[in-house]
């Protein structure tokens, strides 16, 4: 996998306001269209238009909360809008704001660990045109208190651009929904689980799959015992710690060292479940208040056992996700993003979930 490509075509591409070159809406690229040119990193978040409209004005218990969202090309030219942050399809990212009482209520869907975008992974707008389309709120906001909750479409550039540096926000209107309190929506259906070991099982795993999951899992304890060892050491501005956390302060060595006691202990001693059932071309995935399990996909199965983006290394990083861990986010994804990050602001690279994964593999090694 070609990381640096990644890292700039896949969240350069969404930058500020989302876009890239040419096309209608709805279709896929074609292999001689260019994806994003370098320059087009400069767009601004005025080049799409969000809107969100109420499909009523207050949702009872019994109630699925929908609203809808539009998306509106109002720049001369087509763009292309990555679909990963266009909740058209299905929502995979924490993309609304949602309040209750001014105070944000928490996202309970899931994190992805994503390999670079294809094709397929893109939308195209052309100028005037329109994509809308609803999203179901419930599925994924903890809506459990009745009130008047304020929602709106927030994607914060540094988040999306992939460079760690404070940007614009691509936002739309505020609405506001009078909604019953009603308990969330389970994310996943239950499925059969089986030990592999005292602290391991798996779940809709083959046989050659579950003899894979315990090898990550052992390569995923033997990183993060090796990372715990590591920041056990003196605290200082190390290679290692500086290229993915950035410049060395104390508390910022604590954090990082008490990220990984915690990951250690949930190897060592907590109930790890594998599930093999995901379908999608992602790495792996977890719900974050749902720990320890965790769900790998496509990409997995492909990447080396040790090494950078490797499967151990996937299970540290969804690993770190889990908020009885060290509840990071995904702000950058890859290697060259990360060590960005890490330049451009050491605060977020701490709460960088690649970042924890390539501190634990330390492929190239440093000291």
């Amino acid at each position: 996998m070609n990381k640096s490509l990644r890292d700039r075509l896949g969240w350069l591409a969404l930058g500020v306001s989302l876009l890239g070159a040419c096309g209608g809406p709805g279709e896929e690229l074609s292999d001689a269209t260019p994806v994003l040119a370098e320059t087009d990193s400069a767009l601004q978040s005025s080049d799409v238009s969000v809107v969100l409209t109420a499909v009523q004005p207050s949702f009872d218990q019994a109630d699925a909360v929908k609203v809808s969202v539009s998306f509106t090309n109002i720049s001369p030219r087509p763009v292309n809008l990555l679909r990963w942050f266009m909740p058209l399809d299905g929502m995979e990212e924490p993309l609304f704001q949602v309040t209750l009482d001014g105070k944000p209520v928490p996202f309970l869907g899931p994190h992805y660990k994503r390999p670079m975008p294809a094709e397929v992974d893109y939308r195209r707008l052309h100028p005037g045109e329109t994509i809308s389309g609803p999203v179901i709120l419930s599925d994924l906001y903890d809506l459990s208190r009745t009130g008047r909750y304020v929602v709106r479409f927030r994607v914060d550039r540094s988040k999306l651009h992939g460079s760690g540096k404070a940007g614009a926000l691509l936002q739309s209107n505020e609405l506001a929904l009078w909604i019953s309190g009603r308990a969330n929506a389970r994310q996943e259906a239950d499925a059969p689980v089986y030990a592999l070991t005292a602290n391991v099982s798996y779940t809709k795993c083959d046989a050659t799959q579950q003899a894979t999951v315990l090898q990550a899992v052992n390569a995923a304890s033997t990183y993060a015992n090796g990372a715990t060892s590591y920041l056990g050491g003196p605290a200082s501005a190390t290679s290692r710690y500086t290229t993915w956390f950035g410049a060395f302060s104390s508390s910022g060595w604590n954090t990082a060292a008490s990220h990984f006691t915690s990951i250690k202990n949930a190897f060592d001693t907590k109930p790890v479940t594998v599930d093999c059932g995901c379908k999608k071309s992602y790495y792996a995935y977890v719900y974050p208040n749902q720990p320890y399990k965790i769900y790998v996909c496509k990409a997995f199965w492909s990447a080396p056992m040790t090494g950078t983006d490797s499967k151990g290394g996937t299970l540290i990083h969804e690993m770190s996700h889990f908020t009885a861990t060290a509840g990071t986010d995904d702000w950058v994804y890859g290697q060259s993003g990360a060590q960005s990050l890490a330049l451009s602001d050491p605060s977020q690279a701490l709460d960088n979930a690649d970042s924890h994964e390539y501190f634990a593999e330390n492929n190239p090694s440093l000291p």
